[in-house]
């Protein structure tokens, strides 16, 4: 499993690593400002790690009502911390 170190450390504006699962390139993707790419991703992805990816870019969109759809197909609620700390929140529990 890849460490959550090791996906920080890849350096800006470089491509994610061909091992790491959608959920991670579409996390890199939405890191690097590429929004409409990180949701290409995951928009159709069918994992519970998919779904809350796909709902966290909902919920930075703006647009809460997709989210909410999203999280609870992830079986999940909204969070009330910050976009940033979702962000990490995510990668950490999917990357380990």
């Amino acid at each position: 499993m890849m460490q959550f170190e090791e996906i920080l450390r890849l350096p800006e504006k470089s491509e994610p690593l061909k091992k790491w699962p959608v959920e991670i390139c579409a996390l890199w993707y939405d890191r690097q400002g590429e929004w409409e790419k990180a949701h290409e991703l995951v928009q159709d992805a069918d994992s519970g790690n998919g779904a809350w990816v796909h709902a966290y870019l909902h919920r930075k969109e703006g647009d809460l009502w997709n989210a909410d759809y999203w999280y609870h197909r992830a079986g999940r609620r909204r969070p009330d911390t910050s976009i940033t700390e979702e962000w990490f929140d995510i990668l950490k529990n999917i990357a380990g």
